[in-house]
């Protein structure tokens, strides 16, 4: 009879690919026994041509509410392999970490001198108990063009709204590479009717954080998502907290900076990233580039802890065009440091496209229906001059950007402008929108507003209000985007089906329907 542990020495699989039938990984309901370590399940993240990082985090109960899971207080010797083939009869590299119990019994493997444009299957070993299997791959070597790069990204999982299956959905696609653009988490206490129960009340300090990441990661939709491709993260606000800006909280209590320290550290521990990506306190370098060959570069940013307070009113809002403040020449979403790297990236990229993964809407959107007009501050509107650098830089640089954005619950698609002020400025790079995987509930196709709002941004072309994630094909010659929607997440299971599909070609920074 196979077991589990007898797996780890050789074997068949754990079967991995048979997850993507109608059983997620191990058991639906994830009623694992508390002898085992490995109930937030297994991820990798920030491939590289020769690399890629490999996590875990050991919890035997992941809602324990000390943030600890369960585990004892000594270090945990954690075992891992990385193989050719799903059932380890090819095992290329091996080795030990120690979890220990200042990092909540996580663990990142940085591996270096693979194959470059390959495909591994990976696990752990703890406490007598085996993993489930991990799928991964690492980028194409410099100079390659002949491999596409299947991306899909989403944004905003919101626990207590629904359930994970956009996630699911997204695994049986089997991406490259899965980019996941800010709030993986919801920092908010309990709601008055919610889909799911969520474990602890607001997260104010580290135990609250982890716990909020360990039932997160302890969801059987999200640990098949992670174990079907790398993933590479960035933060928004809820990660840390509602709409806060640099080192300025929506809410003085507690605290701030000592919150954002222990939230950083949590996303730390709960993430597939590197080293250089962890905290030093209430800071953490979060922006960074991943290659693709040179079809890609995607280069992941941070909006959040280095923008200036938000404009006009000083809190997150709607503000008209008599703003003054919005225009504002050294008003900035990146920070001078961010921009100037972003900047150099961009200038010396030879890669066919440049995808740009950020959390808040970049295009200009006039959001009041009818007569006058309204701008959300919180977006990149609110940072109108930071904007125009950035359109400025594409343009001059002549690259092929498309900005890839999360946060506001809904798909959308359409031109950035190189001066939205200009009502003849030409296009020089394309958006999309991801909608979220369950916040804001199940949502509409299309709400009554919906076409008041598209007349009125006719830079505007695509919009769909359900929950999902977007799927996209990038080679040398082309990018094909799917929005994939699900008609509802307040109860699991539903299929996805593409609400709008569109190609970009290189040089047309435009829309083109499929």
């Amino acid at each position: 009879m196979i077991t589990r542990r007898s797996l780890f020495a050789g074997g068949a699989s754990l079967g991995l690919s048979a997850a993507l039938g109608v059983t997620p990984v191990r058991a639906a309901a994830r009623r694992a026994p508390l002898s085992d370590p490995f109930q937030l399940g297994v991820a990798s993240g920030e491939p590289t041509h020769d690399g890629v990082v490999l996590w875990t985090r050991l919890a035997m109960d992941p809602i324990a509410l000390d943030g600890f899971g369960g585990m004892p207080e000594r270090p945990v010797p954690v075992q891992w392999q990385l193989a050719k083939d799903e059932n380890f009869r090819h095992v290329v590299r091996r080795g030990t970490e120690v979890a220990g119990r200042e990092a909540a019994h996580s663990v990142h493997v940085e591996l270096e001198g693979l194959e470059p444009g390959a495909e591994y299957f990976y696990r752990f070993k703890a406490e007598g108990e085996i993993s489930p299997v991990g799928r991964t791959l690492t980028a194409p070597a410099p100079g390659t063009r002949s491999r596409a790069l299947n991306l899909s990204f989403t944004s905003c999982a919101d626990y207590q709204t629904g359930w994970f299956t956009p996630y699911r959905r997204m695994a049986e696609d089997q991406p490259d590479l899965i980019a996941f653009l800010g709030d993986y988490i919801y920092e908010y206490g309990d709601y008055k009717y919610p889909v799911r129960d969520q474990a602890g009340g607001e997260c104010l300090d580290l135990a609250g954080y982890r716990l909020r990441h360990a039932q997160h990661k302890a969801d059987p939709e999200s640990q098949l998502a992670h174990a079907i491709a790398p993933w590479v993260v960035v933060w928004d606000d809820h990660d840390i907290e509602n709409a806060w800006a640099g080192d300025v909280p929506e809410q003085p209590d507690p605290p701030f900076l000592a919150r954002r320290a222990a939230a950083f550290q949590a996303y730390y521990e709960n993430m597939p990233l590197r080293r250089a990506q962890k905290p030093d306190g209430a800071a953490l370098k979060l922006y960074r580039s991943i290659r693709w060959g040179t079809v890609a570069n995607l280069h992941l940013l941070d909006t959040r802890q280095y923008r200036d307070l938000y404009a006009c009113t000083g809190k997150s809002g709607t503000v008209g065009p008599d703003c003054v403040q919005r225009f504002e020449p050294n008003r900035t979403m990146l920070g001078q440091e961010q921009e100037a790297w972003l900047d150099d990236r961009l200038k010396r990229s030879r890669a066919t496209w440049d995808l740009l993964g950020q959390q808040v809407f970049f295009m200009e959107m006039d959001w009041t229906n009818g007569e006058g007009k309204g701008y959300s501050n919180e977006g990149w509107d609110g940072y109108v001059a930071s904007r125009d650098r950035l359109t400025a830089a594409i343009d001059t640089y002549k690259r092929n950007a498309v900005v890839l954005t999360g946060d506001v619950h809904s798909h959308w698609a359409g031109e950035v402008k190189r001066d939205y002020r200009d009502p003849e400025s030409k296009s020089v790079a394309v958006e999309l929108v991801t909608t979220s995987v369950t916040s804001a509930g199940n949502g509409l196709d299309e709400y009554p507003n919906t076409q008041i709002l598209l007349d009125e941004n006719p830079h505007v072309k695509f919009f769909n209000g359900r929950r999902g994630y977007v799927r996209t094909r990038i080679t040398d010659q082309e990018m094909k985007v799917d929005f994939r929607s699900l008609s509802r997440v307040t109860e699991p299971y539903a299929p996805a089906y593409t609400s709008g599909s569109f190609v970009i070609e290189p040089g047309r920074p435009t829309l083109n329907p499929a």
